[in-house]
């Protein structure tokens, strides 16, 4: 018996439409659905434990994978099956996540897990744009305590037009490409890159995916009623003392309010909160602690959080002394490390990046393989975040989903500003050294210095800052501070990056914890960190102005060739042999594409020093030598033969040619050597192809004056008795037997 569907159709205006479906599959999940967009389908299972779990932070899992089934292909590997999450998929859970979690309540601590899965895949639709939609419609099917639908949206701009999930053809022409989460009254997060875009731009953009997402919210509220709303679970709260939460704030406040306004460093301004925090806990017997112990620390933070907020709205004064729109102290050293090909360090107050760049070929390329897309990236960012750069010792466990997130915001920063025509694979690798406020934004300066100190031609600089803004609904204050510190990245009300050129914005990622922000603050906030990234940019081309002209000594140079289609065989030589020995000769690295339109080769060739990339372009150069009929050519003795003498060309070596005995001299040549020796270097006259021997003819003597009473020897009579042609086998052919020829006797039986 088929279950019962119940499914909602959102039009998306442009003949395209999305569809959520309940009732068919998953359903002991507390919330299932398929989201489908033409043929792309993902599936979302959403499930929460009843029982509370002991930890004091909802423990939210989000996870979103890609089935190579999806698309009808294999996984890669030696071993057939889905491995670990890619970067892409990573970014995916990102996105989501972030959306979600604010929304669940605080004392909320069951174990919840969202999967997306895709189950189908159509070329001409990116799921990820659908992975919102997918995880808040599940949600709103379940019994969870959740706030309100969500979604997430893709907007880009073609022809100057703005599209919502554009096609991943669309979005090659886009200038924009940005992910929007938000509910049905406010955006909730923003993440995506630009083409150098103004801020006012860049708002139209978000309100234009905001309209299209409460189109997507109010759909699942309708999925919801028809397929029958569940009632909120009931769960264990966590425990309130109102009365303890004043005696708290009365102790906390004032003295919290005071180191704050001190206006010390990090490590001197958390041992006095600290401190703080130790004197109140001093005013409790041990039975108290023990049994309050974890309120009392929960409701310090929050009077340390009201205080600092308090100090920043009332007097524009923050923990370090700033103000709001100051920047902390920069400084700058490019080339610092001898060895890589480009370095750089950056240092914004209490935050370090130390970034490289290294130049490869294509072979270097970083491989993109999931079945929703197949490529390759040649310009890619890396980013580390050591547990040192904060003071701390904890084990490392590979490459956290913050580390792909925010290296994936520095890499979407920098990319539009390295030139087409760039001929190396750049991989540039952030290693934080301290962090006190948004080592993604230093990885975008010092990854901008460095590129210009490897000689990679960047058409602009670009520069990064972190936002924050604290806000009070009830007074209308707010306050957008500039460059902000790691404490007060959790104390706002918004933090966002912005990152670009003198001339506009290439990336952004928000986080909006404030419901209702109107659009005229975040234009305000938009154009405040405009003024910070200026005054940043200042001091990295204060720096290094413009990028180096060349790379460095030690740093490889890249040469690249097209040839024709014809010759690639003969460059690579049999089984690889002829491009082997060349590297090996010539000490380079040469890799070999095909152009998938022209179908020439694209001969890249890498390597320090001059001598060595010469070579190579030399043995292309006589690869690709071709003699003109009548021409007169150069040519060295490199063989000797009883019937001539090998020849290669001076200017082609490598390009051979047998110079017939015959063609040496206008005098007959009993012996080769009796004309020209090994080494001997002397012109040729090419004749093109002898039409006899369908071999290349070149001759010494028809350069050569004749000698005196000289008289050619006839011409060969092919009719002659003996001649080829008539050789007595006339009769010889199968059409000839003698008719009187016996037939073979058939073979007698053993």
């Amino acid at each position: 018996m088929i279950p019962k569907v119940f499914k909602e159709v959102i039009d998306l205006g442009d003949g395209r439409e999305i569809s959520i479906e309940t009732g068919k599959l998953a359903k002991q999940a507390h919330g299932s659905v398929v989201v489908q967009s033409g043929k792309c389908m993902l599936l979302c299972t959403v499930v929460s434990n009843y029982k509370q779990a002991d930890v004091d932070f909802l423990p939210l899992t989000v996870d979103y994978r890609e089935k190579f089934a999806a698309a009808g292909r294999y996984p890669g590997g030696f071993f057939k099956r889905e491995a670990r999450p890619s970067d892409g998929e990573v970014l995916t859970m990102r996105l989501v996540d972030r959306v979600l979690r604010p929304l669940f309540p605080k004392d909320y601590h069951s174990e919840t897990q969202v999967m997306i899965q895709l189950m189908s895949h159509d070329d001409d639709v990116m799921p990820d744009a659908m992975a919102g939609l997918a995880a808040s419609a599940a949600i709103q099917l379940s019994d969870f305590p959740f706030e309100c639908p969500i979604s997430e949206a893709r907007v880009g701009r073609v022809n100057g037009e703005f599209v919502i999930n554009p096609t991943r053809s669309q979005l090659e022409i886009s200038d924009i490409d940005m992910m929007i989460g938000a509910s049905a009254d406010s955006v909730m997060m923003v993440e995506g890159e630009m083409d150098e875009i103004s801020e006012e731009e860049m708002t139209e953009a978000i309100k234009f995916a905001h309209e299209a997402i409460k189109v997507q919210c109010a759909a699942q509220v309708k999925l919801a009623e028809a397929f029958g709303k569940k009632e909120v679970r009931e769960y264990e709260p966590e425990r309130e003392d109102a009365d303890l939460a004043q005696k708290i704030h009365d102790l906390a406040y004032d003295k919290v309010y005071a180191v704050a306004k001190a206006g010390s460093a990090k490590h001197e301004r958390s041992a006095a909160f600290s401190e703080i925090k130790e004197e109140i806990k001093a005013t409790f017997t041990e039975e108290e602690l023990e049994d309050i112990g974890g309120l009392i620390s929960k409701y310090y933070s929050k009077a340390e959080k009201a205080a600092v907020r308090d100090l920043t709205l009332n007097e524009g004064l923050r923990l370090d002394g700033r103000k709001t729109t100051d920047i902390r102290p920069i400084w700058c050293e490019v080339d610092y490390l001898p060895s890589t090909h480009g370095s750089a360090i950056f240092t914004r107050g209490e935050t370090q990046a130390l970034a490289t760049v290294t130049l490869g070929t294509s072979r270097e390329a970083n491989q993109i393989d999931m079945p929703s897309f197949e490529g390759e990236e040649r310009f890619y960012l890396h980013y580390n975040f050591p547990p040192f750069s904060t003071g701390e010792a904890r084990p490392i466990r590979g490459t956290s989903r913050r580390e792909v997130g925010h290296g994936n915001l520095a890499q979407r920063a920098l990319k539009g500003m390295v030139p087409e025509d760039c001929p190396y694979t750049v991989r540039v690798v952030s290693e934080v050294l301290e962090s006190n406020g948004s080592s993604s934004m230093a990885t975008v300066c010092s990854g901008t210095m460095a590129l210009m100190d490897a000689g990679v031609q960047l058409k602009k600089p670009v520069s990064g800052i972190a936002m924050g803004l604290i806000s009070d609904a009830d007074s209308g204050k707010y306050a957008v501070l500039s460059d902000i510190l790691g404490d007060e990245d959790h104390l706002g009300d918004m933090d966002f990056k912005v990152t670009g050129t003198a001339d506009g914005i290439t990336a952004c990622q928000m986080d909006i914890k404030v419901k209702g922000l109107s659009y005229e603050i975040l234009v305000n906030a938009l154009k405040q960190a405009r003024d910070g990234r200026l005054h940043i940019l200042e001091k990295l081309t204060d720096t290094i102005a413009t990028p180096n002209t060349d790379v460095k000594d030690h740093a490889p140079t890249m040469v690249t060739r097209r040839i024709p289609n014809e010759f690639i065989g003969a460059l690579i030589g049999p089984g690889g042999k002829v491009i082997q020995e060349m590297q090996k000769e010539t000490e380079t690295t040469i890799v070999i594409n095909e152009d998938p339109v022209t179908e020439e080769g694209i001969v890249e060739i890498l390597g320090v020093g001059k001598k060595g990339i010469d070579a190579v372009m030399a043995k292309i150069d006589a690869l690709l030598f071709k003699p003109e009929v009548g021409s007169i050519y150069e040519v060295k003795v490199i063989k000797m033969l009883d019937f001539g003498a090998v020849v290669e060309y001076t200017e082609a070596p490598g390009n051979e040619v047998l110079l017939h005995v015959s063609e040496l001299a206008w005098e007959r040549t009993e012996n080769v050597s009796d004309v020209v020796n090994m080494g001997d270097v002397f012109d040729v006259k090419y004749f093109g192809v002898d039409s006899r021997t369908r071999k290349e003819k070149v001759s010494r003597k028809a350069i050569l004056p004749k000698p005196e009473g000289y008289v050619a020897r006839p011409p060969r009579d092919d009719k002659r008795s003996g001649g080829r042609d008539n050789r007595g086998r006339d009769n010889r052919g199968r059409d000839n037997r003698r008719d009187d020829r016996k037939p073979r006797d058939d073979k007698k039986e053993n």
